[in-house]
C-alpha cells in the first residue's frame, strides 16, 4: 500500500523544487558566448589602435591606464598619454623617448592646423574678399583688444615678446615678415615660440605670412612691432 504525503509536505517539496530551478543560472548560449568574445576582441583592438596613434607600445598603454587610475589621474584627469608617461618616467632614457614622441606629435598637429588655416584663408578670400573677418575670442581675452604682431626669423626679442603675449592670454595675429611664403619656416618659428596648438586651432592666435602687410600699414622700426587698430587707424603699441 502506497503511503501518501500530507498536503503541506507535498506543497513544500514542490516549492523547493521551483526555487532550486530558479536559483540555478541558465547556461550561456553559444551566441551569447560568441558576442562576449567579440566585444572583448574589439576592446583589445581599440586599445591597440589608440596606443599606435600615440606611437606607443602595448606595454606603454597599459602603464598609462594604470597611472590614470592613481593620483595622477585624479589631479589631471585629461592628461594625454605622452605627458603622463613622461612625468612618471622611470629613467632618463624613458623620459627622453616620450619627449621625442610628444615633440613629433605636436609638430604634426601644428602642421595640420596650418594647412587647414591656409585653406580657410583662401576660401574666405574667394567667397568674401570685401568683408572684414570677425574673430571670436575666448572668455580669457574677451575684453582685450586684438593685436597684430610683426616678427622675423632669427629674432630672439620677437620670440620673447610673443611668448609673453601668449602667457598673458592675449589674442593676436602673428605675421612673419621675412617668411617669403615658406610654410616650413612659419611652422619652425611657431615651434620655437612654443605656441599653443589649441589656441591656434581656436584662432585666438593666428599664424600668417606677412606678404607686405607690414609696409602697407605704414609701420616702421625694429622688429618685433606690435600694432592695434584704433578708430579705424593702425597704431604702434
Amino acid at each position: 500500500m502506497t503511503q501518501r504525503l500530507p498536503a503541506t509536505a507535498l506543497l513544500s517539496l514542490i516549492l523547493g523544487s521551483i526555487q532550486a530551478v530558479q536559483a540555478s543560472p541558465a547556461p550561456a548560449s553559444h551566441d551569447q558566448t560568441r558576442w562576449s568574445d567579440t566585444q572583448h576582441s574589439r576592446l583589445i583592438l581599440s586599445e591597440d589602435a589608440q596606443a599606435q596613434a600615440w606611437g606607443l607600445q602595448a606595454s606603454d598603454w597599459v602603464r598609462y591606464r594604470e597611472l590614470m587610475q592613481g593620483p595622477l589621474g585624479i589631479y589631471a584627469p585629461n592628461l594625454d598619454p605622452l605627458t603622463a608617461l613622461g612625468i612618471e618616467a622611470r629613467s632618463d632614457e624613458e623620459r627622453a623617448r616620450y619627449a621625442e614622441l610628444q615633440v613629433r606629435a605636436e609638430a604634426r598637429r601644428v602642421e595640420k592646423l596650418l594647412t587647414y588655416q591656409r585653406a580657410y584663408d583662401a576660401t574666405w578670400q574667394r567667397l568674401a574678399p570685401d568683408l572684414q573677418r570677425v574673430t571670436l575670442e575666448d572668455a580669457n581675452v574677451a575684453d582685450e583688444a586684438r593685436l597684430s604682431v610683426f616678427v622675423k626669423a632669427d629674432c630672439p626679442p620677437c620670440l620673447e615678446r610673443v611668448r609673453q603675449f601668449q602667457a598673458q592670454g592675449r589674442a593676436f595675429d602673428l605675421y612673419l615678415v621675412d617668411s617669403k611664403g615658406d610654410d616650413a619656416l612659419l611652422r619652425r618659428w611657431a615651434r620655437q615660440a612654443r605656441l599653443d596648438p589649441t589656441r591656434v586651432q581656436q584662432r585666438t592666435i593666428t599664424l600668417n605670412h606677412d606678404n607686405g602687410r607690414f609696409q602697407s600699414l605704414g609701420l616702421a622700426g625694429e622688429l618685433p612691432v606690435v600694432a592695434q587698430r584704433v578708430n579705424g587707424q593702425w597704431q604702434r603699441q
